[in-house]
């Protein structure tokens, strides 16, 4: 990585939507529908205060949006969080950006007494970047629902113990 590249992580701001929202586009892996759920769970999760159970974060680099994560406690479960969003600039990745807020979001689960974290993808082939990327980071593949999203399309479930802080 650039030593001069200034990562900053911090809490998503409404401001920061429509980069978050241009970034999601770029991706190239989002479908319009899941664009306007982002969009709607960017809206609820955005700001100052934690909104129900989502927390909500932008890692800036150079001044800029770079990247988004969204996770927060599983309803019903004891120390088990969701990440329900993750992207980084396409442009940006090469800088860690993504390993940095899922370490970011791990510690935050940790520091709320959360002790597993559950990540869902798509079994698509396009998608196989973001399954290399969750098992370098420490997930596990623990189920595969067929056919999910939609026919040939199945549900991915990652999952990761917490036991130590997150370096």
């Amino acid at each position: 990585m650039n030593e001069e590249m200034k990562i900053e992580l911090r809490k998503a701001e409404m401001g920061d939507m429509p980069d978050v929202i241009e970034i999601i586009k770029e991706t190239g892996f989002f479908r319009p529908v899941e664009v306007e759920v982002a969009a709607e769970v960017f809206t609820d999760t955005s700001g100052n205060q934690e909104c129900g159970s989502y927390l909500s974060y932008v890692a800036e680099m150079d001044g800029r949006v770079a990247g988004w994560i969204c996770f927060g406690p599983t309803p019903c479960t004891m120390g088990t969080f969701d990440v329900y969003w993750i992207v980084v600039n396409p442009r940006d990745q090469r800088h860690r950006i993504g390993a940095r807020l899922l370490g970011f979001a791990e510690n935050e689960i940790l520091r709320r007494d959360g002790r597993m974290v559950v990540i869902e993808t798509s079994g698509q082939e396009k998608y196989g970047s973001t399954q290399r990327f969750y098992e370098k980071n420490g997930y596990r593949l623990d189920a595969v629902v067929d056919d999910f999203y939609s026919v040939g399309d199945s549900k991915m479930i990652y999952t990761k113990h917490l036991v130590l802080p997150v370096t």
